[in-house]
């Protein structure tokens, strides 16, 4: 039976003993390996229930076998769930609930704790570390390494991503076979990507980046990966002199502008480097052309839409905007009042079409009929503007999400953490401009009379409830937040106010 994801993404590779994965080790892990591996780890899910349509939740740290979880996935026709390593067990438990998964995999120091989260939905519970150990590891030992491809539409769900609104619970975005297809196709050919391509793959595999862009792209062009557990400077300019491209966040950039060895002539044999997740500096863009000669391509997207505009892998990339829409999406800006188009130049909200939109929010029609639209415009929460070419820059959020080092954060979480502390009254959350970050977290934090809280206790506080990405790098205190004539707190202003706290010559790595 078909399955389309599958067929597309891993079918082609089979049997195939060229490199997929080139390791930090220096060991090379080909097709036909990591295929047989998948299959493997797509019986043990079968042998614990899961069917076409089950979720398959897992948070675990980045490795070959986690990227053959998802391949396994898609083969016994579930829906993958990837988890970021950095939540918390209270964090966990909601979306193993909402998404009543089926099976949740976790790394074995971690089981003790999520032993409930999974017992109270029924969900078995597997383990998977880094080193290719743990109890899914061990029950894959002796399993077939084929596996006959559950049957798919292309309009089934096949990943399921969450994404927190500034206020309510989170949402489960739900990606589609032809969403996850359609966008790797399309961004292969955009950026020229072929099987002769080796990409630098330092990114985390829990996020639409690493898997769904990264990892996707190569599978469809049939190239092969330096898949490093983490975005280190030493193994990533170790890895450099045989990669052709490279696809990172901001931080990855001015990290390498950081180090005197990333040189032109370390630079000088790739074609192509490639940053999204977050808005790139202008001034990181002049330095890094400056140093290596090459021109990085921006490009914006969503957990919900994938990618969605590019700068062009032939022509100007300018700094400053995320170049034109991708083909087959459409990219408009709109009156947020009245929804009508507006002309370009104008500063509007950013609506996109196409078959990289996701199919709406996971049991959620109301969010989904609010944010998308019955002509299948979505509403991305972010304002931008065209300019005369035709580049889509990018000029503020309707919302208060904060994006550091390309993770999304959500102002309301870390504000409902502050506000049950003692002596705080209120808080604010919001982002502010950071030379490696691109955005941190900073609180605002209005005392209760009399009261006197300590930065450090409060950063202690979030410590123990957010993931590490989520706590604010600084806590301000004041006497009153400002306000609208409406009383609602006009964090506009705290950004002016606190903007140059984290400049250049201040901030901290």
């Amino acid at each position: 039976m078909p399955n389309p994801l599958f067929d597309t993404l891993f079918a082609p590779h089979m049997g195939r003993d060229t490199p997929f994965l080139h390791l930090a080790d220096g060991s090379t892990l080909s097709y036909a390996t990591f295929l047989a591996r998948a299959a493997q780890f797509a019986h043990v899910l079968a042998a614990e229930g899961v069917v076409a349509g089950d979720r398959v939740a897992a948070q675990i740290a980045k490795s070959p076998d986690a990227l053959a979880l998802f391949a396994a996935t898609v083969q016994a026709g579930a829906v993958f769930l990837p988890l970021n390593t950095a939540y918390t067990v209270g964090e966990l438990g909601y979306f193993v609930e909402n998404s009543r998964a089926k099976v949740l995999v976790c790394d074995p120091a971690n089981a003790p704790a999520l032993a409930p989260v999974a017992g109270a939905v029924g969900a078995a519970l597997l383990t998977l570390d880094d080193t290719g150990g743990g109890s899914l590891a061990a029950a894959a030992i002796g399993a077939a390494p084929s596996f006959d491809t559950a049957g798919r539409n292309a309009g089934d769900l096949a990943a399921l991503l969450y994404t927190s609104g500034t206020t309510g619970r989170s949402k489960g975005a739900m990606l589609t076979q032809s969403n996850l297809i359609s966008n790797a196709q399309v961004l292969a050919k955009a950026w020229r990507f072929t099987a002769d391509d080796v990409l630098l793959h330092a990114l985390p595999i829990f996020h639409t980046h690493g898997l769904f862009v990264a990892t996707n792209i190569t599978l469809v062009a049939g190239g092969s990966m330096f898949f490093l557990p983490k975005f280190d400077p030493d193994a990533v300019l170790a890895a450099l002199p045989r990669a052709t491209a490279m696809m990172g966040v901001p931080t990855f950039y001015t990290r390498l502008l950081g180090e005197p060895r990333f040189t032109r002539e370390a630079a000088e044999h790739m074609r192509l480097f490639v940053s999204g997740s977050a808005p790139l500096l202008e001034e990181t863009h002049r330095q890094f052309e400056a140093r290596t000669g090459h021109r990085i391509l921006e490009r914006y997207g969503m957990t919900e839409t994938n990618m969605n505009t590019s700068n062009p892998y032939e022509g100007a990339r300018r700094a400053g905007t995320v170049g034109p829409p991708l083909p087959g999406v459409e990219v408009k800006i709109t009156d947020p009042e009245t929804g009508a188009a507006l002309p370009r130049g104008e500063v509007g909200q950013i609506e996109v079409r196409g078959p990289n939109v996701f199919a709406g929010y996971w049991e959620m029609p109301e969010k989904t009929a609010a944010e998308l639209r019955e002509s299948g415009f979505f509403l991305t929460g972010d304002l931008g503007r065209f300019d005369g070419e035709g580049y889509l820059q990018i000029v503020g959020r309707s919302k208060d999400l904060i994006i550091s080092g390309g993770y999304n954060i959500y102002p309301k979480e870390i504000e409902l953490v502050l506000d049950t502390q003692p002596g705080v009254l209120e808080s604010a959350v919001i982002g502010v401009p950071h030379p490696d970050f691109g955005e941190t977290v900073v609180a605002v934090i209005v005392a209760k009379a009399g009261a006197a809280p300590e930065e450090q206790a409060l950063l202690s506080a979030c410590s123990g409830a957010l993931a590490r990405f989520k706590q604010p790098r600084k806590i301000l205190f004041t006497d009153a937040l400002p306000r609208n004539t409406m009383g609602k707190v006009q964090k506009n202003a705290l950004r002016a106010e606190h903007g140059g706290l984290f400049a250049p010559d201040q901030a901290t790595k």
